[in-house]
């Protein structure tokens, strides 16, 4: 099981096989329990061949929300014995987390999209389980390599299946800009005509993001938008000169640097500008955070950073959304309710920067650079990937904890995790599951399992595990040396 649940107890000689009779039973009112049932069952028809209808009340396999509350958002409990199978939680959420957790109970070719034979067998066990972190997420950049609709489904698709609930979209960089804004149209017929390596770039319509955010939704996934300011702003600044500080458009970038690009953070245009965009993704986005980057902005005179930051927010906050931004925009007073994203590694001005965001009231997300970013190689043969915070291997990304890794900061003020993987050297999505799996599943466990239960023996056990479950999903995996697979 990854991530590992809080308790589970096996009950001796009980062991469930799903026939062809199987039905799957739906006990609650909430129309969100029903599409988690139906996602389930439309699953195991693929798999099984069984027809499993879904219907109102007790069923082969049931899913309920009578849970106690006490269960919070996410938290199931799931008995399987030699008659039935009964997941029970106190919102469709919980539900659909217990889903998860029994699509690996089944045997690994549930999981195929073509007709398998079985046997469908599951051992005895009850698991009580719920979440460390509130926040758990990846984040995956279509700024530098663009991504289709499709392939961002797939993201959602794999990341879900270990509990995540967080997709941070990074939607806007030198490269490329990704994401419709109508007030200011060329943004995309402009701004998104590139990418790393000059390719096509591309953007998502209003209709592509309303169908992420939709298919992200039903598997109980938040997108997180960014819109990175006020450096690695190139695509912006080439589509409307008017927000470079000189008025003259910037040309295509398809490089791979950082930290020359800017806002021109004293025009007025810049914050009607900003206002507009955070104004248009915050209609087109339910969660309740707008990420404004705030990262590596080089080319930004620090005086003039600690002007833009506060002004930028304030916009965020207009439309109703917290703000959430890398850590360094806890150099500036921020809002209350804000989140600040730690990607450092292990310098003492990151940490300092964290802990200052703490004391005055915002939480922390922990994406350590050196431990938690997808794109560092695993090794020094890794054909693709970068190296600037060093090698992260599988264990590395695996042995630490997000309450200590920073001393001193207050483990209330760590709401989760998060993997970012960006892209630079990523031109398609063999080459991101390939960084990702077997490191995200790692990063998933440390936002679900309690600390106690962050073993790495026990870890990598269960790791080489889920290979044969990610050859049956087509899932490109790097086998870890350190990993004793299967």
């Amino acid at each position: 099981m990854i991530p590992q649940p809080v308790t589970q107890t096996p009950l001796p000689d009980q062991t469930f096989t799903l026939q062809s009779s199987a039905t799957v039973g739906v006990l609650s009112t909430d129309e969100a329990a029903t599409s988690v049932a139906d996602q389930l069952a439309a699953q195991l028809r693929l798999s099984t061949g069984f027809a499993l209808p879904v219907e109102p009340g007790t069923g082969t396999i049931t899913l309920s929300t009578d849970g106690p509350s006490s269960l919070g958002a996410e938290g199931y409990e799931l008995r399987v014995d030699s008659s039935a199978v009964t997941l029970t939680a106190a919102t469709a959420e919980g539900l659909f987390r217990a889903v998860t957790t029994l699509r690996q109970l089944l045997p690994a070719m549930a999981d195929a999209g073509t007709e398998q034979s079985g046997p469908w067998e599951i051992a005895g066990t009850t698991i009580a389980d719920a979440p460390r972190y509130p926040y758990r997420g990846v984040m995956l950049d279509v700024s530098r390599h663009f991504r289709s609709v499709a392939e961002v489904k797939r993201c959602i698709d794999l990341a879900s299946l270990y509990k995540l609930n967080r997709l941070h979209l990074h939607l806007s960089d030198d490269q490329g800009w990704r994401v419709q804004v109508d007030s200011w149209p060329e943004l995309t017929k402009h701004g998104a005509s590139s990418e790393v390596g000059g390719g096509p770039g591309g953007h998502y319509t209003k209709a592509d993001f309303a169908e992420i955010i939709l298919y992200a939704a039903e598997r109980f996934v938040t997108v997180v938008p960014e819109i990175d300011t006020p450096g690695h702003t190139n695509a912006a600044l080439t589509s409307y000169p008017e927000l470079n500080a000189d008025g003259e458009a910037t040309e295509y970038f398809t490089g791979t640097e950082v930290g020359f690009s800017s806002l021109a953070v004293h025009k007025d245009v810049t914050y009607d500008f900003l206002d507009d965009v955070f104004r248009e993704v915050a209609e087109q986005t339910p969660g309740d955070v707008i990420h404004l980057g705030g990262d590596e902005a080089h080319s930004t005179p620090h005086s003039d950073y600690l002007t833009f930051v506060p002004k930028a927010a304030e916009l965020v906050v207009k439309h109703g959304k917290r703000v959430m931004g890398w850590h360094e925009i806890a150099d500036a007073p921020l809002p209350a309710g804000s989140i600040v994203q730690y990607w450092g590694t292990d310098d003492d001005r990151s940490r300092e920067l964290t802990r200052n965001a703490a004391a005055n009231g915002a939480e922390v997300v922990m994406s350590p650079a050196n431990r938690a970013y997808l794109d560092m190689k695993y090794d020094q043969d890794t054909p693709y990937g970068l190296d600037w915070a060093g090698l992260v291997s599988v264990e590395k990304a695996y042995r630490w904890d997000p309450a200590t890794l920073i001393p001193n900061l207050p483990e209330s003020a760590v709401i989760g995790v998060e993997a970012p993987l960006w892209s630079e050297t990523f031109d398609d999505m063999s080459k991101i599951e390939y960084m990702a799996f077997p490191r995200l599943p790692g990063i998933a466990e440390l936002g679900w399992s309690r600390a106690s239960a962050l073993d790495w023996e026990s870890y990598r056990a269960r790791l080489a595990g889920q290979a044969a479950r990610w050859d049956v999903l087509n899932v490109n995996y790097y086998r870890a040396p350190e990993v004793d697979w299967r």
